[in-house]
Order: structure tokens, then sequence, then C-alpha cells
């Protein structure tokens, strides 16, 4: 067999000049990321694994939710199903502290 021939260059025109790039400015934080350390910064690789994080969660609490429901032959997911879904999905100390900071925001929710 033959070897192989190299492709022949071909010539190209050269890039036009661009605009010398302007500083970025850091994206404006949301509230949720001012509210424990607003000092700190978080990657947008980091801000993506912790979106599939809690969507991961969100999805296995509304499927136990939903679980829930059809068992006791509910139309409707209410708070006392998010909240049993919390204690049958998250372990131990993580179930009781994400009931008592939910049971916080329903009680503010409703107070308003």
């Amino acid at each position: 067999l033959p070897a192989p021939t190299p492709h022949p260059q071909i010539p190209h025109s050269p890039e036009p000049a661009m605009a010398p790039k302007a500083e970025k400015k850091p994206a404006a934080k949301k509230p949720a990321e001012e509210q424990v350390h607003p000092d700190i910064g978080i990657s947008s690789k980091a801000m993506s694994i912790m979106n599939s994080f809690i969507n991961d969660i969100f999805e296995k609490l509304a499927a136990e939710a939903a679980k829930l429901a059809r068992y006791n032959k509910k139309p409707t997911i209410t708070s006392r199903e998010i909240q049993t879904s919390v204690r049958l999905v998250l372990p131990g100390e993580l179930a009781k502290h994400a009931v008592s900071e939910g049971t916080k925001a329903v009680t503010k929710f409703t107070s308003s």
C-alpha cells in the first residue's frame, strides 16, 4: 500500500481585526446567592451541579407526594403530603431541619 499523501494546505484569508474585548463584569447575584455568604461567588459549573441536585431532590419529593396522595385517594397534593414525603426521602436530621424550615415558610406565606 502506498503511504497516504498529506492534504495540501488551503490558503485562507487573514482574520478581520476585532475590537479589544471589554472587561467582563461579574453577573448580578440572585437574592438567594446573597443570603448566607454575600462575599463568596460560585462558578457556573458548580451552579449547574447544584441546580441538578435541587431538581433531583424536587422530583423525588414530588413523586413521593404524588404516591401518598394516590394511596389516600386524594386528588390534591397538600403541605401534609410534602411534609411526609420529606420525612420519607431525606435522612434523619436533614428531614427534621427541612420540615422545620418548610413549616416556617408555609406559616410566613399564609400570614402575608
